[in-house]
């Protein structure tokens, strides 16, 4: 009994073709698996951006910090800009870390203790509105934010102001701020040319960051000393 003849066209043409799409889907496989094990970011406002980026840049887990500015009205403000006011902004830093080196939570434990979560009208010598402090909080971030938060009232006794507040648009501040502590760039100062590392120094120990952090969360503040 003979079969029909069925008008397949011969594979051998079309073998290449299906390779480049096997190729394709592969690939594509490969990008969504290092995403779902990829790296997440968060947004807070600590005060200085530069003290921030310094403290956070040591833990092990953080990749990248980035200071900024988040939670304002206006697109792409300047430092200016947001310093004199009236934009809404808060100077902020965004965080990018590994969550398989590093959580959310412990990210956020680590941040209400290196702030004064007290103070809701600035942060050290630094006061005004763009000085204060916040958590930007995506919808899945948000109860490791509240967890934080509870936990730090329950170890302080007393009511945190940092607020959670929604995950907001981050805007990049400007290249002169980024790694300021640690820039070799030569400035002018009250205290005549410095590099950024030594201004950074000077500024920190004279706004007394450190110390107010110490005074309020004793040997659980993480960073007291950078």
């Amino acid at each position: 009994m003979t079969h029909p003849s069925f008008p397949f066209p011969n594979f051998a043409r079309f073998k290449p073709v299906l390779l480049a799409v096997a190729i394709v889907l592969g690939i594509a496989a490969e990008c969504q698996q290092a995403h779902a094990g990829g790296t997440e970011k968060i947004v807070v406002a600590g005060g200085c951006f530069w003290c921030v980026e310094k403290d956070f840049e040591q833990v092990p887990g953080v990749i990248e910090v980035v200071s900024g500015y988040a939670g304002g009205t206006v697109d792409n403000p300047s430092y200016k800009q947001v310093t004199r006011g009236g934009t809404g902004h808060l100077e902020v830093v965004e965080i990018e870390y590994d969550p398989r080196k590093v959580s959310t939570r412990e990210i956020l434990d680590k941040f209400l203790r290196s702030i004064d979560p007290l103070d809701a009208g600035g942060q050290f010598c630094d006061r005004g509105h763009s000085y204060t402090t916040a958590i930007f909080a995506t919808s899945a971030q948000r109860a490791d934010a509240e967890a934080a938060v509870a936990q730090a009232e329950a170890d302080l006794g007393r009511k945190i102001v940092t607020p959670i507040r929604e995950a907001a648009t981050f805007f990049e501040a400007e290249d002169y701020h980024q790694d300021y502590y640690k820039s070799q760039t030569r400035v002018l100062t009250r205290f005549g040319p410095k590099t950024k590392a030594e201004a950074y120094k000077r500024y920190r120990k004279g706004c007394g960051r450190d110390a107010r952090v110490k005074a309020i969360w004793g040997d659980a503040a993480p960073f007291t000393g950078s």
